[in-house]
């Protein structure tokens, strides 16, 4: 089963990675950021963790305030840096565990975490600033795969400390009942204090950063009795993004043996790193079997529904390609490059020759068995002439007039609009 060796914390300010990417490593102003992170690299040497669970805040670079998500999980293959406006850091993209974070995202909704979960988007700094200092990715490869956590931290409502440790706890869960033998370290992200808007901008607090990772470390669940304003007040309202820490700590045991702690205040933000190992009795097997059955309940017996296919992370996984592209139909521009030249326009997408086929055959039960969300199937039929009673009816193998005699009015329609 999967083992959580330890945990590290880590700031995300962007000054880490400017540091790093301008070679400031002896430089008087900056060196001590990287003696900080020295011996949380060596310690990641030796430990030589496969998964690192990386939790972090975007800065309204992935994640905007159209749809903001509390947690979301990323269950992507691979992660690259984010566009932040100057264009990605130059770091190449690290490999994620998709098995592992698909694991764990049923893990925490059957645990009572109503989670969101992203493909396709890239992660700021909140992920690549400490990411870059913490392991060598010379070569363009990384020495380890990560499961993101994006906390939305930025918009209130956000949630509450207690939340964020109680995550945590799930969390530990999740990892220890995986099935695989697998090393894995978590890493949380942000902080310490400060505040990056208006007249207060500037606000660090020395004593309370000090005051913070005694409390992470000896009384975390006093931590989770502060509310959101209590953080702001000691440790400036961005500075609050520190309950993400609660996550990490709240999946370790109730007593840790720390290993290292540094900090430092160079400009806008404290800069802090911390490591802490277990001592705590991992899951057993059987507790382990137990959980994974309580996961698998509430769909267990579906797949001896004939002609029943849930979108489950793995079938979105393989259908994401396809339903990129049918979702794209939604918008007037790819909706009418489709009418003008079909060929040309499934020629030029993001598709395997599959995937064209079924698109250019009107293969709608071939769709959904290959992992199409039929309501983006509906996106198409009207572009090409057909209702959403003729999907049905090929769906079932039937033909349109033996399907419709099924039902109590003979009638077909779409979701089509004003084209």
């Amino acid at each position: 089963m999967a083992q959580i060796i330890g945990a590290i914390a880590s700031s995300h300010t962007p000054t880490i990675g400017f540091a790093q990417d301008a070679g400031k490593h002896e430089d008087p102003a900056w060196k001590p950021i990287f003696d900080g992170y020295a011996p949380v690299r060596a310690w990641l040497e030796e430990k030589r963790p496969d998964v690192l669970f990386l939790i972090y805040n975007d800065h309204i670079t992935s994640f905007f305030f159209d749809h903001y998500s509390t947690f979301a999980l990323g269950v992507d293959e691979a992660y690259r840096p984010a566009d932040e406006g100057g264009g990605a850091r130059a770091v190449p993209a690290i490999a994620g565990d998709a098995q592992l974070s698909r694991h764990i995202a049923q893990s925490l909704v059957t645990d009572g975490f109503d989670m969101s979960f992203f493909r396709g988007k890239g992660l700021d700094h909140g992920a690549f600033s400490p990411l870059s200092v913490l392991m060598d990715y010379k070569g363009g490869a990384w020495p380890t795969r990560i499961v993101p956590l994006q906390v939305g931290v930025l918009q209130f409502p956000i949630p509450t400390a207690l939340r964020c440790w109680q995550l945590g706890e799930a969390l530990r869960r999740a990892i220890e009942s995986y099935p695989e033998d697998i090393r894995v370290a978590i890493v949380a992200t942000g902080g310490l204090s400060h505040q990056v808007h208006g007249e207060r901008c500037g606000f660090n607090n020395v004593g309370w950063d000090e005051a913070f990772l005694d409390l992470l470390e000896k009384d975390p669940v006093a931590l989770t009795r502060m509310t959101h304003a209590e953080y702001a007040e000691l440790g400036g309202l961005e500075g609050a993004e520190v309950i993400m820490w609660l996550i990490m700590r709240g999946a370790l045991s109730a007593n840790v043996r720390r290993v290292h702690r540094s900090y430092y205040l160079p400009s806008m933000t404290g800069i802090a790193t911390a490591i802490f190992e277990n001592e705590a009795r991992p899951m057993t097997a059987r507790e382990a079997d137990a959980h994974r059955t309580r996961m698998g309940a509430q769909l267990a017996g579906a797949e001896a529904l004939a002609g029943t296919y849930p979108m489950t992370l793995e079938r979105s996984a393989r259908g994401f390609r396809l339903n990129t592209y049918l979702h794209s139909l939604i918008q007037p521009g790819p909706r009418a490059a489709f009418k003008a030249d079909e060929a040309a326009a499934l020629a030029a997408a993001d598709l395997s020759d599959e995937e064209r086929q079924l698109i250019a055959t009107r293969d709608w039960q071939g769709l959904i068995r290959y992992g199409a969300s039929f309501f983006l199937m509906e996106k198409l039929a009207p572009i090409v002439g057909q209702g959403n009673l003729d999907i049905y009816a090929a769906m079932r193998g039937e033909s349109l007039e033996d399907f419709q005699k099924t039902r109590n009015q003979q009638i077909n329609y779409s979701v089509a609009g004003q084209d």
